[in-house]
């Protein structure tokens, strides 16, 4: 399986969905917490090519987007595909 990454801030409630549908696929993801980092979210920025909103989700090296794109794959059965190549 691929390795997840997310970068989240607390009270962000897509950030939530978005782990609660990794969790409820048994994913184990790496979260980053950007609120109170600045150097995060410049990474994060960075790699998620100028995305500033939380949270944006990596699997592997692959930029997904948000929840509302992980959720979008998960819909059209590409997700499961994604995590295991």
């Amino acid at each position: 399986m691929k390795s997840v990454e997310i970068y989240t801030s607390p009270l962000c409630g897509y950030c939530q969905a978005a782990k609660r549908l990794l969790n409820q696929k048994g994913v184990s993801f790496n979260e980053i917490d950007v609120l109170g980092d600045p150097e995060q979210k410049a990474a994060m920025i960075k790699r998620a090519n100028g995305g500033r909103t939380v949270p944006q989700i990596f699997i592997g090296d692959t930029h997904v987007g948000g929840s509302d794109e992980l959720h979008a794959l998960e819909r059209a059965g590409k997700l499961d595909p994604m995590l295991a190549e």
